[in-house]
C-alpha cells in the first residue's frame, strides 16, 4: 500500500514534549474513564468535549501509570510504533519522546474529530514525528511490515471482528515486532466502560491465537488493566 495515500496528516521528525497531561480517547471509542454517557458515531460519547476532557484528566496518570508502561515497552530510538486507537495522544505523545526524532509514530483513528484533536495538541507541543492516519473500524490501514511495536489501549472491543483485525495488524508489523493489548479487566471497577462492553483477558488472548499470536510477556503494574504483549508465531516452514 502506498504510505501517502493512507495518511492524513504527516509531521516531520522533530522532538517531543512528553511532560504535559494528556488524554488517551479513542475513535473506536474505549468508554468514558470517569463515568458513562450515550455514545454517539464510532463509539464516542454524544457531548464530545466533555468526552475529551475526561479522557485528559490529569488524575488519569494515577491508575493508568503511562510513564511505567512506555518504559516496560523497552522503546528504542529510531523505531516505528503505531497507536491503534490514539484518540488526543495520551501514548502516542510519550512514545515520540521514546523513539526520538529518527523514530516515528503512527496514530491510527476512525473518528476525524479525534485526529483533529490530536493535530491541534501535536502542533501545540511542537511535536513532530507522530503521524496521524484516518483508518476504517475493520482495517487501520498500515503499511505492510512497517512498525515494530503497535499499541492498542482499552480499544480492541470495539473491533467488529476482532481476530481478522489482528491479522491486519500483525501484517504491519516488521519480522520480531510486538503487539501490545491493554485493557480493562471485565469486572465492575471505578474507571472504564460498563463491563458488558468489555473483552475478557481469555477471550482476547483466544482471539489473538486465531489471528498467530503467542503471549510473551504479562505485566501486572497496572490496577485495572491486563498489560499483554504478544508475537505473531512463525509460519510453518514449507
Amino acid at each position: 500500500m502506498n504510505l501517502g495515500a493512507i495518511l492524513v496528516m504527516s509531521m516531520s521528525a522533530g522532538p517531543a514534549d512528553s511532560t504535559a497531561p494528556h488524554g488517551h480517547g479513542h475513535g473506536h471509542g474505549h468508554g468514558d474513564h470517569g463515568g458513562h454517557s450515550a455514545h454517539g458515531n464510532h463509539g464516542n460519547p454524544a457531548d464530545f468535549e466533555h468526552y475529551v476532557a475526561k479522557l485528559e484528566d490529569p488524575e488519569r496518570d494515577a491508575w493508568q501509570k503511562p510513564d511505567e508502561v512506555v518504559r516496560a515497552l523497552e522503546l528504542r530510538p529510531g523505531q516505528a510504533v503505531c497507536d491503534v486507537g490514539v484518540g488526543t495522544g495520551y501514548f502516542a505523545r510519550r512514545f515520540a519522546a521514546a523513539v526520538g526524532p529518527a523514530g516515528r509514530v503512527f496514530g491510527v483513528d476512525v473518528e476525524p474529530r479525534m485526529l483533529a484533536a490530536l493535530a491541534q495538541r501535536l502542533e501545540a507541543a511542537g511535536i513532530r514525528n507522530v503521524t496521524p492516519v484516518m483508518g476504517l473500524p475493520g482495517d487501520p490501514l498500515l503499511p505492510a511490515g512497517a512498525c515494530d511495536l503497535i499499541v492498542v489501549v482499552d480499544t480492541y472491543h470495539h473491533f467488529p471482528d476482532g481476530p481478522a483485525y489482528l491479522r491486519r495488524l500483525g501484517d504491519a508489523l516488521k519480522p520480531g515486532g510486538r503487539l501490545v493489548n491493554i485493557d480493562f479487566h471485565k469486572r465492575q471497577l471505578p474507571v472504564g466502560p460498563p463491563v458488558d462492553h468489555l473483552v475478557d483477558r481469555a477471550d482476547f488472548l483466544a482471539d489473538a491465537a486465531r489471528a498467530g499470536f503467542t503471549l510473551q510477556t504479562e505485566h501486572a503494574m497496572l490496577p485495572h488493566q491486563y498489560f499483554l504483549v504478544l508475537q505473531r508465531a512463525p509460519a510453518p516452514a514449507k
